[in-house]
């Protein structure tokens, strides 16, 4: 039994933090606290209907109703963060502000009106997150170590797919599969509930046929499910599973209540299981999605996950604020890295190098960038993805690289970090950032420093492995007052290094305000013989 003097320096020691998610069809929040070891336990989790969705996935704009309903839902939430006094937040936006033209207006109008800073994230964001919540909930019976295993979540705006191969994360897509998006583009909301649902599954069919050319969906033999409506069918058909963080729902059965539900109308659906009319408005397209992947697939059973983007959202600040990161998550992003660097076709053994050796010189300097270990993951994609513009042109590859790395999707990685990594790439050679360059300008103050501070560190791991024939692997770094001497162990000759580093050297010296030097590590002198002489 834990007695409350044990708990009241633990909770002393916590930090309130929240995640708010704004969707396509409600704004809801999750209010955590979390302790110095990453530990959290949830405080609060509010959930409030505003049909963003319907506005986007019709017209293409949010409504001036839809803003002001929105901001009003925000304003409250914002009472309550002060309420907890909340300092660390993170609020983000999916599909329904994404697509729609106006939606800087809208994160204007939440920042003047409430000062929460709202990102729009994009799909691969979402299915990240989505991930980390599902893999801190499974229970280890599933088998998922062994099979491979479909992650769908289908939402308002989109369905999100994830499969995972022996557990690690092998593809993700999204699909223009969300249940309003659905409703909207069919008009399907005033049909009879046997055409509505005939109309859904020949639109669905016809998107799933397509994706199973670039996803092997017939190898898949766990399926799992998450979102609010995978809840709905766990709670009436679902068994729970010795752990009891997940529910199982034979095929046969989920089926059975597909049929069931399909056969009324929202008004009907509401009133028959007690739900609200939001709710019972994306029930019908939702499981009829979630049916269609099921039968695309090996798996027997529908396994859904109570977790939902929210809790990813939380584990990151739980993260954050224990200094920690997940390395299954940044696993997944070396591997998006790494084929996109296949793709290109970069020189991976120089590659593989230059990123070996800037994490290095960072865990070495840590005391003088005091950036945090999110920055070093994003160094080592910056590595391994600098030369990615050589498949371009080997003229001005630098440029090229930022190009390409800008527009294209790093898993796990959100769209600010994709772009710190493309500068990072772009002044790997040649000129440092100037006030001219507008992607370096357009970055905040704060963030601009970080693509400076990484990118420095690469120009020099880039001129350390000058030869491309990775001599220097391993090095030993010695601070002198305003010098660094790198120390290379098992090297004689070092020249063309020196050589590199005087060209490159110079962004690192301006940044740290410390003048490198390169140097043959010498073997330490043999001991003189202490016996006699003979």
């Amino acid at each position: 039994m834990t007695t409350t003097a044990s708990v009241e320096p633990a909770a002393s020691q916590a930090k309130a933090v929240a995640a708010i998610d704004i969707g396509a069809n409600g704004i809801r929040m999750v209010i955590a606290q979390v302790f110095p070891d990453g530990r959290f336990e949830q405080l609060e989790q509010l959930q409030r209907a505003v049909r963003l969705g319907q506005d986007t996935f019709r017209r293409g704009r949010l409504s001036a109703e839809s803003l002001r309903a929105a901001v009003a839902i925000l304003r409250d939430y914002r009472k309550m963060l002060d309420l907890y006094n909340v300092k660390l937040t993170r609020t983000v936006a999916t599909s329904a502000v994404r697509e729609a033209v106006n939606a800087d207006a809208f994160l204007d109008r939440v920042l003047m009106a409430t000062g929460l800073e709202v990102s729009i994230i994009e799909t691969s964001e979402e299915s990240r997150l989505t991930v980390s919540a599902v893999r801190s909930g499974l229970d280890l019976p599933l088998g998922i170590e062994r099979s491979d295993a479909l992650i769908a979540e289908v939402g308002g705006g989109s369905t999100l797919l994830t499969i995972l191969h022996h557990g690690e994360i092998a593809a993700s897509q999204s699909l223009r599969l969300g249940s309003i998006r659905l409703q909207e583009m069919l008009a399907t909301t005033y049909e009879p509930p046997a055409r509505s649902a005939e109309l859904l599954r020949h639109q669905i069919a016809n998107v799933v046929s397509v994706i199973q050319s670039s996803l092997p969906l017939k190898k898949i033999r766990v399926f799992i499910a998450v979102g609010g409506d995978a809840r709905f069918a766990a709670g009436l058909v679902g068994k729970p599973t010795a752990g009891g963080q997940l529910h199982l729902v034979p095929r046969a059965e989920f089926d059975k209540l597909v049929e069931r539900c399909t056969v009324h109308t929202t008004e009907e659906l509401a009133k028959r299981y007690g739900l609200s009319f939001s709710e019972a408005e994306t029930l019908n397209p939702a499981l009829l999605v979630y049916q269609a992947l099921l039968h695309a697939t090996r798996a027997r059973e529908l396994v859904i996950s109570h977790v939902s983007m929210r809790d990813g959202l939380v584990m990151d600040l739980a993260n954050q604020v224990a200094g920690k990161e997940d390395a299954a998550q940044s696993e997944a992003v070396l591997q998006s890295a790494t084929a996109i660097a296949e793709k290109y076709r970069v020189d991976f053994n120089h590659a593989r190098n230059v990123a070996h050796l800037a994490v290095q010189l960072f865990d070495k300097l840590q005391a003088e960038h005091g950036l945090r270990p999110r920055h070093r993951l994003l160094l080592r994609v910056a590595g391994l993805l600098h030369e990615v513009g050589g498949f371009v042109s080997s003229r001005a590859h630098h440029k090229h690289s930022y190009y390409l790395l800008a527009n294209s999707e790093i898993f796990g990685l959100t769209r600010e970090e994709i772009l710190i990594v493309a500068l990072a790439a772009r002044y790997h050679r040649r000129s440092s950032p100037k006030p001219a360059h507008l992607e370096y300008m357009a970055l905040p103050r704060e963030t601009r420093m970080v693509v400076s501070k990484l990118a420095a560190l690469l120009r020099v791991a880039d001129a350390l492995d000058r030869g491309h024939a990775q001599q220097v692997s391993e090095i030993h770094c010695e601070r002198r007052e305003d010098e660094l001497f790198i120390n290379v162990p098992g090297v004689s000759d070092l020249t063309l290094e020196r050589r590199a580093l005087a060209v490159k050297a110079d962004l690192f010296e301006e940044i740290y305000g410390l003048k490198i030097h390169v140097e043959e590590e010498q073997p330490a002198p043999r001991a003189a013989p202490t016996g006699p002489i003979r």
